[in-house]
């Protein structure tokens, strides 16, 4: 397949999380940009956060939970005294 020189200007930080996230998958910047693309156009970054939505939705009361027992652990107890 041809491939066409697009030109874009971002912030620095932009620029870099590009480059970063780009090494991390083993692509070049180019590559990992057409893959944002390709996915944003089909559709799928939308149904995978469509997706995340219902799963917390669905289990919130388990994160609550969690973060509850996480704040309690935290706390003194009602009969602790500082040494």
């Amino acid at each position: 397949m041809a491939k066409t020189q697009l030109g874009a200007r971002v912030d620095e930080d932009v620029a870099e999380l590009a480059r970063k996230r780009a090494a991390d998958l083993g692509l070049s910047v180019g590559d990992y940009l057409a893959r944002l693309v390709q996915d944003d156009a089909s559709g799928l970054r939308a149904r995978a956060v469509d997706a995340a939505a219902r799963f917390l939705a669905e289990h919130q009361s388990v994160f609550d939970d969690a973060e509850d027992a996480v704040h309690a652990a935290r706390r003194p107890s009602p009969g602790a005294r500082a040494a």
